[in-house]
């Protein structure tokens, strides 16, 4: 009779702490998902290429995979927020809902990762060649090309390609010597986007850890029921 009484309260006593871990999972994405939603904003509009928000000619290669994250720290924080409802009402149908669209970030934030580490010299090259049509557009037009490479050497802190005679006018003043913008661009275009990449991937683990206690709790749940 006493092992009887441990084969009832087993099934019930698993689901209890799968509930637990999914709810503070649930709470852990939604921090997440503020963190990749901070961080992005941040990259895009208060980090070193806030300058070119307001530009016609502004690196949209690049901004790609921070929409992908801040997409996903939204989508994070609502999910993380039916991650918890489904497991205090035991709903297999939101738990089942909440792992299908933590399986959409992990796809997207794996995505991130891999866009940000392959693609890195294509970006890398696509801002190079708008600093170059820039440069060229200022020694052609010192007025209508002056705001758009002022605007590159503020952001890089850099002035010119080999010399920086020819542009003296658009260096930043707080410059000490020169600096050859190419391998600026090169330099920082490449940290952040394996900053970038660092954290898609990052994120995608964790996400995996949401996924895993979701399909064990709806089991669990599951399996509870039937025993009842």
């Amino acid at each position: 009779m006493g092992s009887g009484d441990q084969q009832q309260q087993s099934p019930a006593g698993f689901p209890c702490l799968c509930m637990y871990n999914q709810r503070e999972g649930g709470h852990l994405e939604q921090l997440a998902g503020s963190a990749v939603i901070a961080f992005g904003l941040w990259f895009r509009f208060g980090g070193t290429m806030k300058d070119f928000s307001s530009e016609d000619k502004s690196p949209e290669y690049f901004y790609m995979g921070l929409y992908v994250l801040v997409g996903a720290g939204a989508l994070m924080m609502a999910v993380g927020f039916f991650g918890c409802c489904g497991a205090m009402r035991e709903s297999q149908c939101v738990l089942g809902s909440f792992f299908t669209c933590l399986l959409v970030i992990f796809a997207a934030e794996v995505t991130t990762g891999v866009f940000a580490f392959i693609g890195k010299e294509v970006a890398v090259r696509h801002v190079q060649t708008m600093y170059e049509e820039a440069y060229n557009d200022y020694l052609r037009d010192r007025e209508k090309g002056n705001g758009t490479l002022i605007t590159f050497h503020s952001t890089f802190q850099c002035c010119g390609k080999e010399s920086s005679e020819q542009v003296q006018l658009t260096c930043p003043k707080e410059l000490l010597g020169h600096k050859n913008c190419i391998e600026e661009i090169e330099t920082i275009i490449s940290v952040k986007l394996q900053l970038i990449g660092i954290v898609g991937i990052g994120i995608a683990g964790l996400t995996i850890f949401g996924m895993i206690f979701s399909m064990v709790l709806c089991c669990a749940i599951r399996n509870s029921r039937d025993v009842i």
